[in-house]
């Protein structure tokens, strides 16, 4: 498996991705998919990957800032989409692990998601990979008329900002 950074021209990719993970109902709130120009501004440049094999796309990762405050400049949102084909092969830890380290060679000091309780592959998948759980919002908002709660998780960095 090999990491290529997402671009204009490999966004079709990553919006096939993200489309299967907006059928499963658990992970985003998102019903339709984005366009490159949305995607691009919505995500930090340097926390863009896709991960791929014998010229099959996997999934990808990516960084989005919390917020336009300088205070929160080391504060990222973590997102995670795995090909329907790639679930279950190690291809999720491995882009969380190297989406880790790409926020610290870029002096984000803590990593944040929300994910919703059915998704229980991605909470473990974030606990794996050094993420705790600091609570959750109830009925934080719908999907297609059902209430959903989000679980919170971060990750601090014990090289970055302290």
């Amino acid at each position: 498996m090999k990491l290529i950074f997402i671009s204009e021209e490999n966004f079709s990719e990553v919006a096939k991705i993200y489309g299967e993970g907006l059928l499963t109902g658990i992970a985003t709130f998102e019903t339709t998919l984005p366009s490159w120009e949305k995607w691009d501004k919505g995500h930090l440049n340097f926390g863009r990957i896709l991960a791929i094999e014998e010229n099959k796309y996997l999934g990808w990762a990516a960084l989005s800032p919390v917020s336009s405050r300088c205070v929160y400049g080391g504060v990222a949102e973590v997102s995670v989409y795995v090909s329907s084909t790639a679930r279950g092969k190690g291809v999720g830890e491995f882009l969380l692990k190297n989406l880790i380290e790409l926020s610290e060679e870029n002096n984000i000091w803590t990593l944040q998601s929300g994910i919703f309780r059915e998704n229980i592959a991605s909470h473990k998948l974030h606990l794996k990979c050094g993420f705790r759980e600091i609570g959750f919002k109830e009925k934080v908002g719908q999907l297609k008329g059902v209430w959903k709660d989000n679980v919170l998780l971060e990750r601090r960095s014990k090289t970055v900002g302290i």
